[in-house]
């Protein structure tokens, strides 16, 4: 298939979504939220949206040698969330990443940064190795050592795919990387950041996370946490 019109299939496929996906998650009152209802309503979207629980999944973080799960905050933690690989070649991957460490960083300075969670999933497991997850860390600025970012790696692709389409409802193809020199594979994919306060409830799903302000995610973030 050709690259564009496959993003262009993948974006409607994100955006628009069907009825029959939402079964997949939990839908909640309006009490469990601290936000508004977002300005775009994402209802009908296949991934989980405003007031939706948060896909109970468990995967290791090899930096950190133990298993994580997205449920384990509960009642502590707030969560951002969002799918990623270290060789992106269109800079998509590392813009999500940007988002999330600037929330990390705002934790840090104005000292929330113990009830706060960032999780980083890489869908490229055969690639994304512990030791290329860390030297990513490094590069994208995140502080691995305030002990609150996760990078969660499935054992294989077939489990990474299954978790971000059955799961989070995300059309997720591993393609021929023509058009990208020393790159036998690439993944065009959904930008998608959810932002889960701490009773695992979503509060904001970022469906374009990659260009969205980075502010408006910590402002959203800093809220929910001290919501």
């Amino acid at each position: 298939m050709n690259r564009r019109r496959y993003l262009q299939a993948l974006t409607a496929a994100g955006a628009v979504g069907t009825a029959g996906c939402l079964e997949t998650f939990s839908e909640t009152d309006d009490s469990q939220t601290i936000l508004e209802p977002p300005e775009q309503d994402l209802s009908e979207a296949s991934h989980p949206s405003y007031g939706d629980a948060v896909p109970e999944t468990t995967l290791p973080d090899p930096l950190l040698g133990e298993e994580i799960s997205t449920t384990q905050f509960e009642g502590e933690r707030a969560m951002l969330l969002t799918f990623i690989y270290t060789n992106c070649p269109d800079g998509m991957c590392p813009a999500l990443t940007l988002r999330l460490r600037r929330a990390q960083a705002a934790a840090a300075e104005d000292g929330y940064g113990d009830e706060s969670a960032f999780l980083s999933m890489t869908f490229d497991p055969e690639r994304d190795t512990p030791d290329v997850l860390e030297t990513y860390a490094d590069q994208q600025g995140v502080n691995l050592e305030a002990g609150n970012w996760h990078f969660l790696r499935p054992e294989t692709y077939d489990d990474a795919k299954q978790i971000v389409t059955d799961q989070y409802g995300l059309p997720l193809e591993k393609l021929d990387a023509e058009e990208y020199s020393g790159l036998e594979y690439a993944f065009p994919h959904y930008n998608l950041i959810l932002l889960v306060n701490k009773q695992g409830i979503v509060e904001r799903a970022y469906p374009n996370g990659a260009v969205i302000d980075p502010e408006d995610v910590v402002d959203d973030f800093e809220t929910v946490v001290n919501g």
